[in-house]
């Protein structure tokens, strides 16, 4: 790159939301240039869902995201839908298939959602500049001046859409939020999401047969409920309705997990202490749950060597209220080490929610994740990338 390149719009990142926006440039005959610090593009593409990118969700809308102002979301959601997602999907030939609950995984690999992204970015003649580190940005005239590890370059618009701080191995910081506040806009507390919930040491011990035990479960925390799977872990619990919880979850609060949601655990035990008066209660557990923690409630409710005969209802309700009750305070996540997302970021009090554009700083815009808006598990947090990087690229 020659020095102080000229261009109309540089996009900082590489990611779903950063690549969206520079096609849309792209595509209205911008002169577009993105540049990202890693080596290659679109890395938490490549990761996410296992390999197979789950693109989207079928189910997408406001209600499915966490924001200071839950409203911000609604006009780019609407104007860009999961449903022109998918068109564009099928019209690079890619398979994709819906897993549960509306999320939508790729068939094959979700490299092929990134070279989706980069063929149509060829298309529209874009730029890209990988392994290209921004050490500096500052206003020049009605534009913005960037000084990246390749030489100088000029913007008359710069869409930062670097994301936040998770996944740190894949090169992940808290740049976005930097130069927001450079520019005087404001940035909500951050905190890891859709993460792992770990326990005490003394907890950890008594659970820890029952490391890689998944169970359907109804987790509920911060007024909230997931119903989905959950998984023990060495460190603690994690699974998608624990992943779900956790963006609601806070230190020293109560989350509360119902393993039988389904049924009425205290009502069955009674019925079944009539029709099956000699069995065991981790024999009957064991029918409805899987063996090991079937065991685990028993022993814990010290109830391994009775039979259900034996039992008065306070005992039948407290391994009720074991199984569909269990009330527990995490000690904290995983953190950003394993968190999916980050929660909170650039305030979108400071933003134009039709254009994504810094309300105080013209030609300044911001997307995707370093925005303060969260989305679910199970594909909405790409949605939102592609929906706020589809409306930036209207206007910048």
């Amino acid at each position: 790159m020659t020095a102080a390149a000229a261009w109309d719009v540089v996009v900082i990142g590489a990611g779903a939301a950063g690549m969206m926006c520079a096609i849309e440039a792209g595509r209205r005959g911008r002169r577009v240039l993105v540049v990202d610090h890693a080596p290659t593009p679109g890395e938490k593409i490549r990761i996410s869902g296992g390999g197979r990118c789950n693109f989207t969700n079928l189910n997408a809308g406001p209600a499915n995201f966490i924001s200071a102002n839950r409203h911000f979301c609604r006009s780019a959601l609407s104007r860009y839908t999961q449903h022109d997602v998918i068109d564009m999907v099928r019209r690079h030939g890619i398979a994709f298939h819906e897993k549960t609950l509306g999320q939508l995984f790729c068939d094959g690999s979700a490299t092929q959602i990134i070279h989706m992204l980069l063929d149509e970015m060829q298309a529209h003649h874009v730029a890209l500049a990988l392994s290209t580190r921004v050490e500096r940005v500052e206003r020049s005239g009605d534009g913005f001046r960037l000084a990246l590890t390749s030489g100088m370059a000029e913007c008359a618009s710069l869409v930062v859409a670097c994301g936040g701080r998770s996944i740190p191995k894949i090169g992940a910081t808290g740049f976005g939020y930097d130069l927001a506040r450079q520019f005087g806009l404001p940035v909500t507390e951050t905190r890891p999401a859709l993460v792992p919930l770990i326990f005490d040491a003394e907890l950890l011990e008594r659970l820890k047969p029952l490391a890689g035990v998944a169970v359907d479960a109804a987790v509920t925390t911060g007024g909230v409920r997931f119903d989905e799977a959950m998984l023990f872990t060495h460190r603690g619990l994690s699974g998608p309705a624990i992943l779900q919880a956790s963006s609601y979850w806070r230190e020293g609060e109560t989350v509360e997990i119902a393993m039988l949601p389904g049924l009425d655990v205290y009502a069955a035990l009674r019925e079944a202490r009539t029709s099956h008066a000699r069995q065991s209660v981790q024999t009957w557990l064991g029918h409805h749950l899987p063996r090991r923690l079937a065991q685990s409630i028993a022993e814990d409710e010290h109830t391994r060597r009775f039979n259900l005969a034996d039992l008065p209802d306070t005992r039948l309700r407290s391994i009720a209220n074991a199984v569909n009750a269990w009330r527990v305070v995490p000690v904290g996540t995983e953190g950003y080490r394993t968190a999916e997302v980050t929660l909170g970021g650039v305030d979108t009090r400071a933003l134009d929610q039709k254009t994504m554009a810094a309300r105080a700083v013209p030609g300044l815009y911001f997307i995707g994740e370093v925005v303060d808006v969260t989305g679910w598990l199970g594909g909405y947090n790409f949605q939102w990338a592609w929906s706020s990087g589809w409306v930036a690229g209207q206007a910048a």
